[in-house]
């Protein structure tokens, strides 16, 4: 009974391994998740108290359980039956199907993780890279909209900084889940994309399979209450003019709303301008159909070398903020009365009736996005310089026509951001901005457009063409 039993090593090796998984699997993470799970619901005890929209428990609930909502919802199921017939494929491929489609949709929403850490690495990289000013903000009628209401972010799209951005501008007031590209489906990014409680959208997708589960993930999303942010454009805009509205995910969100029904959407339009968009040269550079889908993926690059360069100008102690970054928050709009003051009942109408009152509603809200869009330094200016490219401006005759430019946009109930509410200090950060970049040469004291980036000041011109 004492004596030793001999083992070949490599069995001895797999005991241990399987001793020390045991202990790892069966000890150790069970406390770590308990640790883990005890600090998160902590946290989203304070978060509930502090912001202004609590938490919903869909945004709370496991990625699990919207993924299998996702799969048995009798609509997509149908949906299925409906695949399968029509590609001649078992219901098991097409289930197949609705599964993969659902977890590639369905958020992972990590507390901790989103105002943490997100929180953390949003405020130093928007603050790092512009000098950020909320422009427009009516507290009164934001803290009028009903607690119980679903909220829907509604935004022009200037550059991928935008999701930074706004998640930094309403941390304090509601946890965002975004409608993200397909660019974003990289590994370790879409991870990352996911906790934040984003979703993957395939942009132009004629799959209806897809589309259907797609639809189901927004309207219980909405139904549930969860805060949801959406660009209408469908893209970054090329031209730097707001792009005509795409309404598919405003119709997925519609199609099932029910005016008289428990829970209101309330649209919020958000309105963003840059001084500097990261992406400029690459969204406006002449591409083909082929490299189209590449865009936004190509646009990341581009940050991401830019951020780089950054970090190097800090490290030498040369680095210079790109301008303004500002977001003008417009007047809620409140479905629910949008619906009875226009007799419309959205869930009951068929898509044929429904679809132009979705259009109309979306070019509302981006009416009212543009009439907001921010007047920043290098916009005025670039709009001021390629209207006569040739001209020369002394600093002083800039100075002239910028004020008279402002005095005419405000007349118009354009919202002008004026550093230092000063007309002068305007014109000379806007300047500053446009010569280190060399979109304007300086010689004998005279400004001119840059011949050969003309193309790049209409861009930033144009994101302002719909005030003049």
């Amino acid at each position: 009974m004492t004596g030793t039993v001999a083992v070949p090593t490599w069995l001895a090796v797999i005991l241990g391994i399987t001793a020390i998984w045991a202990l790892f699997a069966r000890l150790l993470v069970p406390g770590a998740r308990w640790f883990l799970s005890r600090r998160a619901n902590r946290l989203i005890e304070e978060l509930n108290k502090r912001l202004d929209l609590k938490i919903p428990p869909l945004t709370l609930a496991r990625r699990q359980v919207i993924i299998d909502r996702l799969v048995y919802d009798p609509s997509v199921i149908e949906e299925a039956t409906r695949y399968s017939e029509q590609q001649g494929v078992p219901l098991q491929v097409a289930m197949g199907h609705v599964r993969r489609y659902a977890r590639e949709v369905a958020p992972a929403f990590n507390a901790y993780f989103y105002f943490r850490v997100g929180s953390w690495v949003s405020k130093r990289i928007v603050e790092r890279l512009y000098r950020v000013r909320l422009g427009q903000i009516d507290e009164a009628k934001l803290q009028a909209i009903d607690p119980n209401a679903s909220i829907v972010l509604v935004m022009n799209h200037r550059s991928n900084v935008d999701y930074v951005l706004v998640t930094y501008l309403v941390l304090e007031r509601v946890a965002v889940s975004y409608a993200v590209g397909e660019w974003a489906r990289v590994w370790p990014l879409q991870q990352l994309v996911r906790a934040l409680g984003a979703y993957f959208v395939r942009r132009n997708s004629g799959n209806a399979l897809y589309r259907r589960v797609l639809e189901r993930y927004v309207q219980i999303a909405v139904a549930g209450g969860a805060a949801q942010a959406i660009f209408p454009e469908g893209g970054l805009t090329r031209t730097g003019e707001l792009r005509e509205p795409r309404i598919g995910l405003l119709d997925y969100m519609l199609r099932d709303f029910d005016p008289d029904g428990p829970r209101d959407i309330v649209f919020v339009p958000i309105s963003i301008n840059y001084d500097r968009v990261l992406e400029d040269r690459t969204l406006i550079a002449p591409r083909s159909d082929s490299n189209e889908r590449h865009l936004g993926l190509q646009a990341v690059r581009v940050c991401t070398r830019m951020l780089f360069r950054s970090i190097k100008l800090k490290l030498q102690g040369r680095l210079y903020r790109f301008g303004y970054a500002c977001a003008n928050f417009g007047t809620p709009l409140s479905l629910r009365a949008y619906a009875r003051q226009h007799t419309w009942v959205p869930n009951k109408e068929s898509k044929a009736v429904r679809v132009p009152k979705v259009i109309a509603l979306a070019e509302h809200i981006m009416a009212e996005i543009g009439q907001n869009i921010p007047v920043l330094p290098v916009a005025l200016l670039a709009s001021i310089l390629t209207e006569q490219p040739e001209a020369e401006f002394s600093q002083a005759a800039l100075e002239q026509v910028v004020q008279a430019r402002i005095d005419a946009l405000r007349a118009a109930n354009a919202h002008v951001y004026i550093p230092r509410n000063d007309a002068a200090y305007f014109t000379t950060v806007g300047l500053r901005m446009l010569t280190l970049r060399h979109l304007v040469n300086l010689h004998n004291g005279a400004y001119k457009a840059a011949a050969d980036q003309l193309p790049l000041l209409q861009y930033y011109a144009n994101s302002i063409s719909q005030l003049r």
